[in-house]
């Protein structure tokens, strides 16, 4: 039986709404023909006819934040500290063994926009999938936002992950967790329009300050969970090794046998 490797990763991209603006990725293109120019200052007596074509190399300058594209949140970007006062890691410290294992999609796209998921419909989840969690599991929530990726409206789609859902994973086993949403929470500007009017400060950013209660990782811009089945993958989710950095990109990949 062969293996089938399915690329669950969003690509980091210049000029579409994929962030709020002070985060927005920028990519300068060098194509070859500038590439050619850069090379004459290492090789300042050659001339077009010694290059291919009278063409050089092509080389991209990007500017953009951890969070950037698909990646995976170190408890270190929740807080200070993780599992009630021990340091929190940063992503060069996530042990790598988190990052590889049987993969468990959960399918929440009924859910309306903001809906905050709670424990019990998460264990319904899974109920309904007939699957029971075991230690090392990676669950990826399916919301239906990535269908939205590169319009502004992507980043108030999908429903998130309150607090209880997150630690009910926590406790059973799971270090890894994912979305195909822009963020593990509930959208950022839902949360804040229902702060001010309820003051209830329990809601801000619930999902990711359960890390400050017990230490887990993250992963947020996930796409094409509906090509995987509910269980029977691996998936691996390894982070650039970035030093002290709350995050790290990743190519996320489920590998599907058959």
């Amino acid at each position: 039986m062969g293996k089938k490797f399915i690329d669950l990763a969003i690509a980091i991209e210049n000029d579409i709404p994929s962030d709020p603006p002070n985060m927005m990725p920028r990519i300068t293109y060098v194509d070859h023909k500038t590439g050619a120019n850069q090379m004459k200052l290492f090789f300042p007596s050659a001339g077009e006819k010694d290059l291919p074509g009278g063409l050089g190399w092509a080389v991209e300058e990007v500017t953009l934040s951890t969070h950037s594209g698909s990646h995976l949140d170190a408890p270190y970007h929740y807080h200070p500290t993780m599992n009630r006062g021990e340091r929190a890691w940063t992503i060069d410290e996530i042990p790598l063994e988190w990052c590889f294992g049987p993969g468990v999609v959960v399918d929440f796209r009924a859910k309306p926009d903001g809906h905050r998921v709670s424990a019990a419909e998460m264990e319904g989840a899974l109920k309904k999938i007939g699957h029971n969690l075991s230690a090392g599991d990676i669950v990826l929530v399916m919301t239906g936002a990535d269908k939205y990726w590169g319009k502004q409206e992507y980043l108030v789609r999908g429903c998130g992950m309150g607090r209880e859902a997150t630690l009910w994973l926590i406790d059973r086993g799971v270090r890894v967790v994912g979305t195909d949403a822009w963020s593990w929470d509930r959208p950022l500007p839902l949360i804040a329009r229902d702060f001010q009017q309820s003051h209830d400060a329990s809601i801000i950013w619930e999902g990711h300050f359960a890390g400050i209660e017990k230490g887990y990782c993250h992963i947020e811009k996930l796409t094409n969970l509906d090509k995987l089945p509910a269980t029977g993958f691996q998936f691996c989710c390894f982070p650039i090794k970035i030093k002290g950095a709350s995050a790290g990109w990743i190519r996320p990949v489920a590998i599907v046998e058959g």
